[in-house]
C-alpha cells in the first residue's frame, strides 16, 4: 500500500508539473496569438486576398524570423504612401506629376487604351505588344457602393479622348 500510494502521489506530482507546463504553454499561445490579432495582422488583412489566418502567418513570421524585413517592409510602404500620387495626364501612379509612359515620346500618342488600374496597365506593357498611351480609371462603376461616373474620372477620359491627338481609344 505504501509504494502505490508513493506511486500515486509521484504520479499526481507529475500530473500536477504537466499540467503547469500546459497552462504555462497555453498563456504564451495566447500571448503569441494577441500579437496576431495585432495592429499588424490588421494591416496584413487589408491586402486583397489576406484573411485572419494569412495575416498572423505573415506577422508571426516577420517578428520571429525577419525583424530586418519587416523594417525594411515598414520603410517602402511608408515611403511609398509620401511620394506615389497620380499622373495628371493618365491618372496611372507616379512619383513625378506626370508619368514616364505620359513623357516617353516612343509612344504612339494616337492610342488611348483604357485600363481599370495600374496592374492591368503593368500586365499590357509586359505583354511588350501595346505602344500607346494609357488612361487608367482607378476603379470600376459600382452604383451600389456609391461609386459613379465621376468618381472614376470619365470627365477626364471624354476631355482626353478629344484632344485630338486621339484617334483611336481602346477598351
Amino acid at each position: 500500500l505504501v509504494v502505490g500510494r508513493q506511486r500515486s502521489s509521484a504520479d499526481e506530482i507529475l500530473q500536477e508539473r504537466i499540467d503547469a507546463e500546459v497552462v504555462s504553454d497555453l498563456v504564451s499561445i495566447e500571448q503569441i496569438s494577441r500579437v496576431g490579432d495585432s495592429t499588424v495582422s490588421a494591416a496584413l488583412r487589408r491586402l486583397p486576398g489576406v484573411g485572419v489566418k494569412s495575416a498572423q502567418r505573415m506577422a508571426f513570421h516577420l517578428l520571429q524570423h525577419d525583424r530586418d524585413g519587416a523594417r525594411h517592409l515598414a520603410q517602402a510602404l511608408s515611403a511609398a504612401a509620401e511620394r506615389v500620387g497620380h499622373c495628371q495626364r493618365c491618372h496611372t501612379f507616379s512619383e513625378a506629376p506626370i508619368c514616364a509612359t505620359c513623357l516617353d515620346p516612343r509612344r504612339d500618342a494616337r492610342q488611348l487604351a483604357v485600363v481599370e488600374t495600374p496592374a492591368d496597365q503593368a500586365a499590357l506593357e509586359r505583354s511588350g505588344s501595346y505602344h500607346g498611351l494609357y488612361f487608367v480609371l482607378m476603379g470600376r462603376l459600382r452604383p451600389l457602393d456609391g461609386i459613379g461616373v465621376a468618381d472614376i474620372g470619365a470627365a477626364e477620359l471624354l476631355d482626353r479622348a478629344a484632344d485630338g491627338s486621339v484617334t483611336e481609344v481602346i477598351l
